[in-house]
């Protein structure tokens, strides 16, 4: 009677070593500071182009700390609700920093998962923008809507080029 047996073949979604954990996670906090970064950057340029630094994070900050938002033109820039926003906002990029590098890692292990990874990184970037416009309607009045998308896209072709460029061995098979 013939048995089968398993060749302990790793299917890359077993743990890490401590070695490689924290590689990961320092590549994740790097990935979302950057992230984090370029569209802080990418609105404090488009908020000085229309004479109003800080406007993005005010209102967002309004939005997700205080009641909402009424109308753009009565909400003067808060800088607790700047800060508490940017704070927010880094932290929202750490983690998925923290995620993308945890799903490259294992995509590196098993190439036929790596397909997979990109997929769902590419549906929840639309996700994201479908449910801003659900979501998030008011705010998007008060912003420009097609700022929001670059500053998103910006942020995360800065990431994917990071992650890019520290992941370059990794093959990604359909």
């Amino acid at each position: 009677m013939a048995t089968i047996q398993s060749e302990g073949v790793d299917s890359g979604l077993s743990t890490f070593s401590s070695s490689e954990l924290s590689q990961l996670l320092r590549e994740g906090l790097i990935a979302g500071i950057l992230g984090a970064t370029t569209i802080a950057v990418w609105f404090l340029i488009v908020d000085s182009v229309r004479g109003q630094p800080l406007y993005t994070p005010s209102i967002l900050g309004a939005a997700l700390f205080k009641d909402g938002i009424t109308t753009s033109d009565s909400l003067g820039i808060d800088l607790e609700v700047v800060f508490m926003f940017t704070w927010v906002h880094g932290l929202v990029f750490t983690a998925v920093g923290w995620l993308a590098s945890w799903l490259l890692g294992i995509a590196e292990r098993n190439p036929q998962i790596g397909f997979g990874i990109l997929l769902f990184f590419v549906v929840f970037e639309f996700g994201f923008i479908s449910v801003c416009h659900v979501l998030a309607e008011p705010v998007l009045h008060a912003l420009s809507w097609p700022a929001v998308i670059i500053g998103n896209l910006l942020a995360a072709v800065a990431m994917g080029a990071y992650f890019w460029r520290h992941h370059l061995d990794m093959q990604i098979e359909p």
